[in-house]
């Protein structure tokens, strides 16, 4: 236990110092952050040290990393911070909705048009309200939510993550996407099967859209070659609207686009493609803000009207 002399040392600006030190790896990186000099941060996290009675940190060559002690101290400083942070907002909410931040982690393909609109759409009622949008993979989006990074992850789940609560889940399932004037844009309903002798313009292994589709082919022995192979939505999808082929896309993603014409989506019927599912992830545990639960409610309602 620490010194009721040294409890001054576990304060608000030496907590600061100490995430910054947690995330960025460096004493100095965090002061460039901080705008602080690095004799500030070193001398912070010298005095919570003492005040413990512990390193909280080692110290190697390329960086410093928190130890065990420092992980324990992490998670209580991070949800101190995020208390604080919920506090000041509901006060602000006292005299109605006016201010308050938004951060979301999201995969790419709901980053390009899905969340940018939704984000507007909810601003037009509460234009107070700031927004910080991180693009990132799947893998990262829990980690972001256990350390207080990000208020709202949205994201394809596959199985569930320890600590993560799912506000919301929402079937995904995936569709062809080809341009208006493609020899299948009539059909209302394809199988992978069929999409042999056509250009498939596909994502990497790592996605979960991808791996289903792999799954699926593996099934049914099905052998398929990218015509364009990428990582990111958009070239696909112009790929598709260009006429060079078939993407593969969830509705939500390119909304806009299928209710203006530019692409035709066409359901698969195997079983694989129909088995995702949108989810809106948050911390377990964790009361969130006034505008984080306004702008979850706000996404609720557009989920639930039809397309």
């Amino acid at each position: 236990m620490p010194r009721k002399t040294d409890q001054r040392a576990l304060q608000e600006t030496a907590l600061r110092h100490f995430l910054e030190v947690a995330q960025t790896g460096s004493v100095t990186a965090a002061a460039e952050r901080l705008h602080v000099a690095p004799s500030a941060v070193s001398r912070s996290i010298a005095r919570l040290e003492e005040a413990l009675d512990t390193l909280l940190f080692e110290r190697r060559a390329r960086g410093m990393h928190l130890n065990s002690a420092g992980e324990l101290l992490a998670v209580h400083a991070r949800r101190a911070w995020q208390d604080i942070e919920r506090v000041v907002a509901e006060i602000g909410s006292l005299r109605g909705l006016r201010s308050g931040n938004v951060r979301l982690a999201s995969t790419e393909g709901l980053a390009a048009e899905f969340l940018p609109q939704l984000i507007a759409g909810f601003q037009r009622h509460y234009p107070g309200i700031r927004f910080m949008l991180e693009v990132c993979q799947q893998a990262d989006i829990p980690r972001l939510l256990r350390h207080g990074d990000m208020d709202i992850g949205l994201t394809f789940g596959t199985s569930s993550e320890r600590d993560i609560q799912v506000e919301r889940r929402h079937a995904a399932p995936i569709l062809a996407v080809v341009s208006p004037d493609h020899p299948l844009a009539n059909r209302r309903q394809l199988a992978l099967a069929q999409l042999a002798g056509h250009a498939l313009a596909l994502p990497p292994p790592s996605s979960t859209l991808r791996q289903l589709f792999d799954i699926s082919c593996t099934r049914q022995g099905l052998s398929h070659d990218a015509a364009l192979l990428c990582n990111r939505l958009d070239p696909a999808i112009a790929f598709a609207a260009a006429g060079g082929g078939v993407a593969l896309c969830g509705e939500l993603a390119i909304r806009s686009r299928l209710q203006s014409g530019a692409v035709v989506g066409i359901a698969l019927r195997d079983r694989e493609m129909n088995e995702r599912h949108f989810e809106v992830q948050t911390l377990a545990g964790r009361t969130l803000p006034s505008a984080c639960r306004a702008f979850l409610n706000h996404l609720n309602d557009l989920l639930q009207q039809e397309p």
